[in-house]
């Protein structure tokens, strides 16, 4: 081999390097963006109920009562929505609930508008009729479901109690 030939391969060797370089720095830069973009994307918000359109995670019933619907969503952000409190509470059953994030109700008193579960107070009321059956209204505050549960009959929950009346904790 001549000198000639070796500096020609030496430069060749060296582009290559250089060019392959380049190239993992793209890739780094690529995967780091991509990386950046699913961690936003993630938010750990709950989307609102589509009434009439978005099925039930528990019993697959179109979710249409804006009085009694309840949602979660996971701490990876993914959301279930229930046509009922007791399918919820029936699905917590089944599942971690310390992989839940949020946890909402509809407040009874105001239809659509959804709440903290945890801190709602519950009704049991023959009286009130829920899409499944168990007759269960979730309310934002003490005093309205006291109002109702004086009009209506039945007996009030808290979060706790309710779950340990449905077996789900």
């Amino acid at each position: 081999m001549t000198i000639g030939s070796l500096a020609v391969f030496y430069v060749y060797w060296i582009c290559f390097k250089l060019r392959t370089i380049k190239i993992m720095k793209k890739v780094i830069y690529t995967a780091f963006i991509c990386a950046l973009c699913l961690f936003f994307s993630c938010s750990i918000e709950p989307e609102s109920i589509n009434y009439g359109t978005d099925a039930c995670s528990f019993c697959k019933m179109t979710i249409v009562d804006q009085q009694h619907a309840a949602q979660y969503v996971t701490n990876k952000g993914k959301q279930f929505k229930f046509d009922a409190i007791e399918c919820m509470v029936n699905d917590l059953g089944e599942k971690e609930s310390d992989d839940i994030a949020i946890f909402l109700v509809a407040d009874y008193d105001s239809p659509g508008h959804m709440v903290p579960a945890i801190s709602s107070v519950y009704l049991i009321s023959p009286a009130i009729k829920s899409p499944m059956g168990a007759n269960l209204s979730g309310f934002a505050s003490n005093e309205k479901a006291l109002i109702t549960q004086k009009n209506s009959g039945g007996d009030l929950y808290s979060w706790q109690e309710l779950l340990i009346k449905f077996d789900a904790e």
